[in-house]
């Protein structure tokens, strides 16, 4: 056994005797890990459920993005890395399946062992796994691995590197990590860390941003590429994987194309032109009245629907609370108040689309609107009652206006509590007792036209309360260096969540996003009540204890009014060339992380 590295103050065999003592049941190495229960598919699975194992390799497939990038390591904070760098040319431990809530199976490891208490994890590499290079992937190339993510990585790496007490070789392929804290998600987490190439970096500074690709060890390598305008990549007919049952009829275009743009009209122009091949179509009315240009009406594009079965979401206008006129929450309700939803929804798409309810809406995870807690949901929050805003326990519901321009009856109510939060209207303006005046401004990324329509319309209603808010627009550069450092009043939000969250939450709700900069807790929230949850959820042992955490913190997140939500699709709107084909069985994702390009194929 070879003792690589430890960050503890025991020694291994005390540390192993430990835990062995405490959890006595072992399990033995598995194919594959289910955040609970088994996993749904055996030891011998043929492919993926929504994969077709007899899909065509070669063809190509062309996307469109808004922005630039300026790197090619997306695992850092600095610089910005274009898109699908990391799914199509770095590989993890294990591979997700998307038909299941959270379940992994074999991808560079041949096998994963855990005990009951999942105070520990094991993986044992496959013995022909290979880099891009044809160099093996070795134990030392995962614990530089992790420990380079986990330490000077993107911070979204740090959190679980910070529960690992220790690591170490346990053979020649295998390698165990230890935890210090009881969280049954993190062997699931550790699978899914990207594994890189240790010698590339020697002598390098891994955390400064360069055009040095990664070497990885997945189905495609970087071709050619310009700094903020494009980016191919390339199918490896060496790739090492391409006959495990994980894989089979994945990855089957032999080029992966991404072109930038300027903007998200820009984009559609072009898909139009022929120059991009598939179109994700967000707004529902546009769905049905801008497709009916030559190609549609030809036959050469066709339009598809995926359904699923993930949670909404929140989509919307963050308030940073790091701001001390967002601070209070009653400002933050009556400028939910303002946001006149109903006249939004039917000017920008037709009142197609329903509104996100709550963070967890649409699924099983959800909140009740307007209902009380109840039963463990209650048990969880009420040590936190007195610090809790009014609704997280009664029940809150968005507000709804009648869909008059006016709003009265809401502006109403905001201008009551605006009084309360001590800021009245004085000629015409909101001011507070000091005299200062209540302006912000709202920060969007060059191309975000739809959001910069509804901020519009936003900025006119908030003139009835006294408020004088403006609209920003910057690069994608320096709006994510001002989003990293948090410096923005409010700006677009989004956050796509799973059936099966967990130490992610962390990240985007967690207390070190208050001032640690680069977390996804762009409103700065600081709440120990979302904390307990998120442990909870962490720590259950079954499914309806973890359902009732997630709505616990579920309430905590809606009734804290940290974001305006505007709407939410249960189901995505793909125009695409007709020859691009993808299986008719869908996973329960849908069209999600995993689905586009990965099982997709070209027709020969």
């Amino acid at each position: 056994m070879k003792n690589i590295r430890f960050r503890t103050l025991w020694s291994v065999p005390a540390a192993v005797f430990a835990l062995h003592l405490a959890n006595p049941a072992w399990a033995e190495p598995a194919h594959g890990i289910a955040m609970y229960g088994d996993p749904a598919l055996p030891p011998d699975f043929v492919s993926l459920p929504y994969a077709n194992p007899d899909a065509p390799k070669g063809g190509r497939i062309v996307f469109g993005e808004a922005g630039s990038f300026d790197s090619l390591n997306p695992f850092i904070l600095k610089g910005n890395a274009p898109a699908g760098l990391s799914a199509l040319t770095v590989e993890t431990l294990m591979g997700r399946s998307y038909d299941e809530p959270f379940t992994l199976y074999g991808l560079l490891a041949e096998s994963v062992d855990t005990d009951d208490g999942r105070t520990f994890v094991e993986f044992t590499l496959r013995e022909n796994a290979r880099f891009s290079d044809g160099s093996p992937v070795t134990v030392e190339d995962v614990m530089w691995s992790f420990e380079t993510l986990g330490t000077i990585g993107s911070p979204r790496y740090h959190g679980a590197w910070k529960k690992v007490a220790g690591m170490e070789q346990t053979g020649d392929r295998s390698v165990r990590f230890t935890f210090n804290v009881e969280d049954r998600e993190l062997p699931l987490i550790l699978g899914l860390r990207p594994i890189l190439k240790k010698a590339q970096w020697e002598g390098k500074a891994f955390d400064e941003s360069s055009l040095e690709a990664p070497v990885g060890s997945g189905p495609y390598v970087v071709g050619t590429f310009e700094a903020g305008r494009y980016i191919t990549y390339v199918r490896n007919p060496d790739w090492w994987g391409k006959d495990l049952p994980f894989n089979r009829g994945l990855h089957n275009f032999d080029e992966v194309r991404y072109d930038y743009f300027g903007d998200a009209g820009v984009i559609f122009e072009a898909f139009k032109a022929g120059e991009i091949s598939s179109y994700r179509e967000s707004n529902a009315a546009k769905w049905d009245t801008n497709y009916s240009f030559p190609a549609v009406a030809a036959g050469d594009v066709v339009k598809s629907e995926i359904p699923h079965q993930r949670p909404s979401g929140i989509e919307g206008l963050v308030f940073n609370t790091r701001r001390a006129m967002f601070a209070d929450w009653r400002v933050r309700e009556a400028l939910t108040l303002a946001f006149n939803f109903e006249l939004i929804n039917q000017t920008v798409t037709g009142g197609s689309q329903p509104r996100i309810r709550s963070y967890y809406s649409n699924s099983v995870l959800g909140m009740e609107p307007g209902a009380p807690a109840t039963g463990l949901e209650l048990d969880l929050l009420q040590p936190f009652a007195a610090d809790l805003p009014p609704g997280t326990i009664e029940g809150y519901a968005l507000p709804v206006s009648d869909g008059t321009e006016a709003n009265r009856g809401n502006i109403r109510k905001a201008t009551a509590l605006l009084e309360e939060a001590g800021w009245s209207v004085q000629d015409g303006v909101l001011k507070n007792a000091a005299g200062e005046t209540f302006t912000f401004d709202i920060l969007f990324q060059n191309g975000q036209d739809e959001m910069i329509s509804i901020a519009s319309i936003y900025v006119e209603a908030l003139k009835r309360l006294g408020i004088a808010a403006t609209i920003t627009t910057v690069d994608s550069a320096q709006y994510k260096e001002r989003t990293n450092a948090y410096d923005f009043d409010m700006t677009h939000y989004i956050r796509s969540l799973s059936l099966s969250p967990g130490n992610e939450q962390n990240l985007y709700w967690g207390a070190q996003g208050v001032t640690e900069p680069g977390t996804r807790n762009w409103m700065g929230m600081n709440s120990p009540a979302a904390q307990a949850a998120i442990d909870r959820m962490l720590t259950s042992r079954s499914r309806e204890d973890f359902i009732a955490a997630t709505r616990a913190l579920d309430r905590v997140l809606t009734a804290g009014r940290y974001v305006i939500p505007i709407w939410y699709a249960d189901r995505s709107r793909l125009a695409h060339r007709k020859e691009l084909k993808f299986p008719q069985r869908l996973p329960i994702y849908g069209d999600w992380i995993g689905f586009q390009p990965d099982v997709w194929w070209q027709e020969p």
